[in-house]
């Protein structure tokens, strides 16, 4: 099962009609269970609901072989915990889904670092999605002494620039 996700903030329909549309095309040969937030855009294809408690979220997130998203730093992270195939696709200020591309800066990122895949545009879904099918994300390296160094480094810049 894909789980597709668009978060609780704002509605995706752009996402989740792409997503419907290629269950129309028989593009996607797995069943799709998603949490589609305050959209008016109603799948035909797969199941929907408009948001989950949390438990009920995390379970779904858990066995899911794969995940669709919206690039938000929390389906990330969470995709990134739990080592599972993520394909975003960016909500775009040129849509008016956000008042600037924060997403799209994200979803580069993380793509750049082999953690997740990426579909700027929902033209890219079909291909994108038989990537996801043997993506292995990279696993995060947690480096706690790089981080405190940098924190320790803009610190002392700090101490000597007041001086």
């Amino acid at each position: 099962m894909i789980f597709l996700t668009v978060g609780t903030q704002f509605p995706f329909d752009r996402l989740v009609k792409a997503v419907d549309d290629l269950l129309d095309g028989d593009l996607v040969n797995e069943g799709i269970f998603a949490q589609i937030g305050d959209s008016s855009y109603r799948p035909r294809n797969f199941e929907a609901v408009s948001s989950l408690e949390k438990h009920l979220f995390d379970k779904h997130f858990r066995e899911a072989s794969c995940v669709i998203g919206h690039a938000g730093i929390g389906t990330v992270s969470m995709a990134m915990e739990h080592e599972k195939p993520l394909l975003v696709v960016p909500r775009q200020q040129k849509y008016g889904e956000v008042v600037n591309n924060h997403q799209v800066a994200i979803a580069e990122r993380f793509e750049k670092l082999g953690h997740l895949l990426v579909a700027y545009e929902t033209q890219e879904l079909p291909t994108k999605i038989d990537q996801l099918r043997t993506f292995v994300p990279r696993k995060r390296e947690v480096r706690p002494k790089a981080v405190a160094q940098r924190i320790a480094c803009f610190l002392n810049q700090l101490i000597t620039s007041d001086a």
